[in-house]
């Protein structure tokens, strides 16, 4: 790995995929927002980690392995966050009316989150996903299980889904 630059900062996240979970540090401009990066203009083709533990699920037992670094496509993911304890202030202003907290359990591959989504309290939540034409969307107050990974919780306060990529209940 190269040195950091003077602008720039190494961030640990954690990357979903329809078969694999990557964890692993990415590399960005300071003021860059990492828990947002992916809505952003700049969001990459590819999400270049450094140091990366990777899990797949493609069979059973899952198998682990290790990089010094992995690019994996954009298109592919389907959550993303911060590696707790990190965090960042949240994408939304709470006094902002007509919204709610929808509570919803998605389904990203094998992985199992259950947290809330930010929607118009004047719509049914069918009508906020139909005119919902975002790529990423945040959930807020999020646990994350695998039924094949006995051990693995992981709890954000916030992440990006794509929503289009994922089952999504409500409760």
């Amino acid at each position: 790995m190269k040195p950091l630059g003077a602008d720039e900062k190494s961030t640990t996240v954690m990357v979903y995929t329809q078969t694999m979970l990557v964890r692993g540090e990415i590399v960005l401009k300071e003021n860059v927002r990492v828990s947002i990066w992916l809505r952003t203009q700049g969001a990459p083709t590819f999400i270049h980690l450094l140091k990366p533990q990777v899990v797949v699920l493609g069979g059973s037992p899952p198998k682990t392995y290790a990089y010094e670094e992995i690019y994996v496509p954009t298109e592919q993911v389907l959550a993303f966050h911060l590696v707790p304890p990190a965090a960042e202030s949240l994408d939304y202003d709470e006094t902002e009316g007509n919204r709610k907290m929808q509570g919803v359990n998605l389904l990203l591959g094998s992985f199992v989150l259950k947290g809330k989504m930010r929607v118009s309290a004047a719509a049914e939540f069918s009508s906020s996903l139909e005119v919902m034409k975002a790529s990423w969307v945040s959930v807020y107050d999020a646990e994350i299980t695998n039924p094949y990974l006995a051990q693995f919780s992981v709890s954000v306060p916030m992440l990006l889904v794509s929503p289009n990529k994922v089952a999504i209940g409500i409760f």
